[in-house]
């Protein structure tokens, strides 16, 4: 498995390992696949912003990869237990970093930014149990990946990137309501608002590798059932240009602007300054890339890592000029329900007990 704990030209280095190892010729073995984790901290390479960023709570790579010549087969379940969830942030801390965010709306600094708050719990046994837990709601990427002391799994719904041929789409989510709310996403001026930026912006990074003229948004806002919610999702594809390569199209994309903000480089600074600590596994990108060069990549919301006998959480949304800081907190519990449910539902051992969060 390559491990790569350096951001400097890791994407240059991973399509090399690729092509070292027979991906992307004529040649290339149909069999060949390679399962790649991709961390958000290597969007500290985009950051204009002085001092260090918030430390990481749990030890992953920045970006890991490993081939395989046969179908992936799924990982037998065992059981896990789970202690008490605690969240980094206070629900009046977070708040403030959300009012905080809005000033910099005010002044002008930056239009959007996404804010996360991490949850934490002891856990004992199988993290591949954990990620067979979260499959009844249908994640981008079911599969757990796992390395040296650490493992991932997902139940993201939000699709980062995908490549066929010469063919490039993103599908961002951003909007969210509790499933049954009654009330219609399309029907808020603030989350459709929040929604159109991101689609301006995840436009503009696919016309960094695409064809001019051929990048548009078949789908717009149209509202889904997703990972135990109801989401509003976009679609936006291009055609690539002639040579475009795996490194070029993730520095153009990558991290995905549904979970920095608007303006990108502006929306990261605001992360790095505004929360306590890292994100981990979470709001980077997961998936496959094939032997062609065609890929699938999930987008790391919804997201746990596992490691020295740790499970990590991340859970945020869009803060935009007219958020409301406790309806932006509570959204964040409305995203994490869902997954904490399904491993109650699956789990060993006791009742789980999560701090600050409502019934």
């Amino acid at each position: 498995m390559l491990e790569i704990h350096d951001a400097a030209l890791a994407f240059e280095r991973l399509e090399s390992h690729l092509l070292e190892r027979g991906f992307f010729g004529v040649d290339a073995d149909p069999a060949l696949a390679a399962d790649i984790y991709v961390g958000y901290g290597l969007a500290e390479t985009l950051r204009r912003s002085k001092g260090r960023a918030p430390a990481e709570p749990c030890p992953l790579p920045l970006l890991a990869c490993s081939i395989r010549t046969a179908p992936a087969k799924p990982a037998t379940p065992g059981p896990f237990n789970l202690g008490r969830w605690e969240p980094t942030w206070t629900a009046e801390e977070y708040a403030t970093a959300i009012a905080r965010a809005q000033e910099a709306i005010g002044r002008g600094d930056v239009y959007q930014v996404n804010l996360v708050q991490h949850l934490c719990a002891r856990i004992d046994g199988d993290p591949a149990g954990l990620a067979s837990a979260l499959t009844t709601l249908v994640p981008d990427a079911p599969r757990p990946f796992s390395g040296p002391g650490w493992s991932i799994a997902s139940a993201s719904p939000e699709l980062f990137l995908s490549r066929r041929g010469g063919r490039i789409w993103t599908m961002p989510i951003k909007g969210t309501r509790r499933l049954g709310s009654g009330a219609a996403l399309t029907e808020s001026a603030k989350d459709r608002a929040e929604h159109v930026m991101i689609v301006d912006l995840e436009r503009n990074d696919l016309a960094r590798v695409c064809k001019p003229g051929t990048v548009r948004w078949p789908e717009l806002m149209v509202e889904r059932p997703m990972a135990g919610v109801s989401h509003m999702v976009s679609r936006v594809e291009g055609e690539l240009a002639p040579g475009a390569g795996l490194a070029e199209i993730l520095h153009a994309t990558f991290p995905g602007g549904s979970v920095t903000g608007a303006p990108k480089i502006s929306a990261i600074d605001h992360v790095a300054m505004l929360e306590p600590v890292g994100r981990g596994a979470a709001m980077g990108a997961l998936g496959t890339v094939r032997s062609n060069g065609d890929f699938d990549l999930s987008l790391t919301i919804r997201t746990f890592a596992i490691a020295n006998g740790l499970v990590h959480l991340w859970v945020g949304g869009g803060i935009v000029a007219d958020s409301d800081p406790a309806a932006e907190v509570e959204e964040s519990w409305v995203k994490a329900r869902p997954l904490l449910n399904a491993l109650d539902a699956a789990r060993t051992g006791r009742h789980r007990t999560l701090a600050g969060a409502a019934a």
